[in-house]
Order: C-alpha cells, then sequence, then structure tokens
C-alpha cells in the first residue's frame, strides 16, 4: 500500500491497537487522547503512590486466538493467571456469581427459593415475547423473582434508570447462552470436565497483566513512539473538516487551549460517537445530529480506599445490591495481583459509583466521597473506617454507552449517514456506540486498520458474527 498518513482519535484498547497495526505495515500515524497523562481509556491503571488500580476491571480472555496472541507478544512475560471469584452481596449474605442454582435457592430461604422456582416455571411456560428490554430478557432467562432480587437493583444503579428502560441487547450481550437451566448445570458439571460450550460469563480463570491492564497500553503507546509514531497527549479533537465526502483534517485543542489544524488521508475514531459526529464541519444532515444529541451516556467514579488489612475477602470483585448503599461494585485490587498493592498487610479497594456527570454523586468533593466509602464500607459490615488510611478518587466521564429503547435506530442513522465518508471509521465501544469488550474494540480497531490497507472488511460486524460473540469454545 501507499504510505498514507493516518490521524487516530482516542488512545483506549481500539485506538492503540489501530495504531500498532497500521505502524506495522508501513503507514504514518498520528494518535491524539484527551487524556494528559495516561492512555487506555477505561481500560487505564491509575498509581497513586505506588498503589495500581483500574477503572473497573479488564480480564484479558478472548475466543479470538488472534487477540490472545496479540495481548502476549506485547507483553511476553508479564502476564499471571488470576482465579476468578465474584459474588453478589445481598441482604446481608453472599451469592456466587454467576450464579449458582443451589447456593443461590439455599441462601435466599424455602420462601423465596419456592417462590423463585415457581416464577422460572412462569417464565418457560410463558415468556414475554416480544423481549424489547433488559427486565423481559432476563425475566424469561431466570424468571421474575430471580430476575428482581439478583438483577434489578443493581443493573438499575449502573445505568441510572428502570430495567424496562434498557434495550434487551444490553442482556444478550453481558449474560448470552446465561440461564438458570445453564447455572443448574454447571453447579453440577465443572466446566473442564463438560466437554461442550462455555459461556464467557462463567469462565474460572483468566490472564491479567501483574502490573494492571494500563501496563499493556503503556507498553503499546511506547512501542508505537519507538515505531516512528506520533503520540499526543493532552489533545483534545473539536472539529472534523470535510469535503466531497472525505475529511481533510482534525482541530485539536490542547490542555493551554491552543488550536492546531491536523490534515490526514485516513482517520479512524474512537471519541465518543456523540461527540465526533456533532464535531463535524459543515455540520451532517439535520436527521444525522438528531440523533447524535439523542445519545446517552453513563459516567463513572472510583473510590480508591488503601485499608491496614490484609485479605480481606476472597474475590476479585463483589456486586453490591444492597439498596441503601449508592455504590454499585467493589473491586479488591490485591485479588487481581498482588504486585499492584506496594506494602504488605494493605489492601486497596476500588468502589465503584455509576452516575451522570453533573448530578449529586458526581458534584461531591473528592474528600466526601471518600467518606462516603468509609461509611458504606461499614454499613456493609467489609471494613471499619478507622482502618483507611488514605484515598483517592478517579473519575470517567462517559464511560459507558446507554443502550435505552430505540438506540439501535440512532446509531443506524449515523451510521448509514457516516458510511457516505470513504476516509472516516468509528471504532471501539463509544466510538460505535455498542457493548464491545476490550477483545471486541482491538477487533474492531483491527479490522478498520485492514481497511485501510485495503481488505474489504467491514468493523460494524464484529460483535455480531458468530465468531465474536459472549459463547466460548
Amino acid at each position: 500500500m501507499p504510505r498514507q498518513n493516518i490521524i487516530i482519535v482516542g488512545a483506549g484498547p481500539a485506538g492503540l491497537t489501530a495504531a500498532a497495526e497500521l505502524l506495522e505495515n508501513g503507514q504514518a500515524v498520528t494518535l491524539i487522547e484527551k487524556d494528559t497523562q495516561y492512555v487506555g481509556g477505561i481500560a487505564r491503571t491509575v498509581n497513586y503512590k505506588g498503589f495500581r488500580f483500574d477503572i473497573g476491571g479488564h480480564r484479558f480472555f478472548s475466543k479470538s486466538e488472534e487477540i490472545n496472541t496479540w495481548w502476549h507478544r506485547r507483553l511476553a512475560a508479564d502476564f499471571i493467571k488470576v482465579k476468578r471469584r465474584s459474588r453478589i452481596y445481598y441482604r446481608g449474605k453472599f451469592f456466587d456469581y454467576p450464579l449458582n442454582a443451589f447456593n443461590a435457592l439455599f441462601g435466599l430461604g424455602l420462601w423465596t427459593s419456592l417462590l423463585c422456582v415457581l416464577s422460572y416455571a412462569k417464565a418457560l411456560l410463558f415468556p414475554q415475547k416480544p423481549e424489547k428490554s433488559f427486565e423481559d430478557r432476563v425475566t424469561n432467562l431466570f424468571g421474575r423473582k430471580l430476575f428482581s432480587v439478583f438483577f434489578k437493583t443493581y443493573t438499575e444503579k449502573v445505568w441510572g434508570r428502570p430495567c424496562d428502560q434498557i434495550s434487551s441487547d444490553y442482556a444478550e450481550q453481558r449474560i448470552r447462552g446465561l440461564s438458570l437451566s445453564t447455572a443448574i448445570w454447571h453447579a453440577f458439571v465443572p466446566q473442564r470436565k463438560a466437554g461442550r460450550k462455555v459461556v464467557k460469563t462463567l469462565i474460572e480463570e483468566f490472564d491479567y497483566p501483574r502490573l494492571g491492564p494500563g501496563m499493556m497500553w503503556e507498553k503499546t503507546r511506547d512501542d508505537i513512539i519507538r515505531s516512528g509514531g506520533v503520540v499526543r497527549i493532552g489533545e483534545q479533537a473539536m472539529e472534523f473538516t470535510w469535503q466531497d465526502c472525505r475529511v481533510t483534517s482534525v482541530t485539536t485543542r490542547n490542555r493551554h487551549g491552543q488550536l492546531q489544524v491536523i490534515a490526514g488521508d485516513q482517520f479512524i475514531v474512537s471519541m465518543p460517537l456523540q461527540e465526533s459526529i456533532l464535531a463535524f464541519d459543515p455540520p451532517l444532515a439535520e436527521a444525522c445530529t438528531a440523533a447524535a444529541q439523542r445519545l446517552q451516556y453513563r459516567d463513572f467514579l472510583t473510590v480508591a480506599l488503601m485499608i491496614h488489612r490484609e485479605k480481606m475477602f476472597p474475590d476479585n470483585w463483589i456486586y453490591i445490591h444492597h439498596p441503601t448503599v449508592r455504590m454499585g461494585r467493589i473491586q479488591n485490587f490485591n485479588n487481581w495481583s498482588a504486585q499492584m498493592v506496594p506494602h504488605p498487610g494493605v489492601t486497596c479497594l476500588g468502589l465503584e459509583y455509576f452516575c451522570f456527570e453533573g448530578d449529586a454523586i458526581w458534584n461531591m468533593s473528592d474528600r466526601d466521597l471518600i467518606a462516603l466509602g468509609k461509611r458504606e464500607l461499614e454499613i456493609l459490615g467489609l471494613a471499619s473506617a478507622a482502618d483507611v488510611f488514605d484515598g483517592c478518587v478517579v473519575r470517567a466521564e462517559k464511560a459507558y454507552p446507554v443502550y435505552y429503547p430505540g438506540y439501535e435506530g440512532d446509531v443506524r442513522i449515523i451510521r448509514e449517514q457516516v458510511q457516505r465518508f470513504t476516509n472516516f471509521q468509528m471504532v471501539g465501544r463509544n466510538g460505535m456506540h455498542k457493548y464491545n469488550n476490550q477483545d471486541h474494540s482491538m477487533m474492531t480497531a483491527l479490522v478498520a486498520a485492514r481497511r485501510v490497507l485495503g481488505c474489504e472488511q467491514d468493523p460494524w460486524r464484529v460483535n455480531t458474527d458468530a465468531e465474536y460473540q459472549e459463547e466460548l469454545s
């Protein structure tokens, strides 16, 4: 291929993967990232006084052998094997997740368990059709009673809306292939002995960089720079100029407020789809911009607390279904990798709060958020506030695209408009407003890069083709 000047916006897993692929194929790459310090998007790893912690938790597990090979080639000996353990905290008790049917039913008590079984039988006999919402889908899989116990509270914390206002697509991606009957089978037959397909949600072990997922993306950034790529940190894409169905340049603003116009031959963009569409100059068709304005995002913050206790609980993470606390999930970073915690006898917990930018939680001071986290740990009985000796807060804007009913139609309108452009592609979770895991986001980037190189592939088919779905062999 003739050497082209490729502009990539966003240094998350998708943008970094595209940049590395194009550089390996002789292209000139400029990578633009608005964060002033980190790469990796929400797959970054924050370093606070030697404590390393994730924004969420990112397992390195994929059906795609190409992605697995890509990861291990990049970090070589820096992966460790991590046993997966996660539970649900509900009414003062812990329940295995993914659901172990017997653990769940016995833990709920005889009467509630009977209601769950009857509710599941009703769902089998009289399923909700059509499945329009997350609530419809999960009720059909588990019955309404188990849905209300183990899915409703947490999901509504995550998305800030009732479950009947969340698209069924979200359930399809998060728990594809999982049902109460699957959970019962899994309880009786260990996966390694079952000799059958395994649902991704049920994996028992995964790879993990010893210093967190950011280690992968920091190494990729360094490799890009060593290969001659340009990485512009602390610059935000403000405007895409176009003419005759081709984007000609992107205007960026750096941390000092200075603007710069950067011309390119091809553009690969993973910034939030709403922002990229509204940045076109001249503006795109009215229907397209209206669809972009309807797109919604959920923001997220992590309160990391350092605690004078060791081995607090065995889980990698715990889902908090307790209705009287605001936190949605707790990460125990010691159980992801002990090397992320610099001192013995200490635990680093990440308390996760889902919010909207500008709401009460988002606007709380770091000091107040740390105090809130300490109080809520005490309410849950997991730690004493007196044991917490330090903490910090990390906010993530537009962490998750919202899958509201009808979002697919808005994305379709945008996609049809943007596909008119011969040199502009969107990749990644936010870039496509599509539920992509880390490996799926990388695959969209590889496909987009190869399209630049002349291959006839479509990034939008990733994670809809059976090859990329949640079920794993």
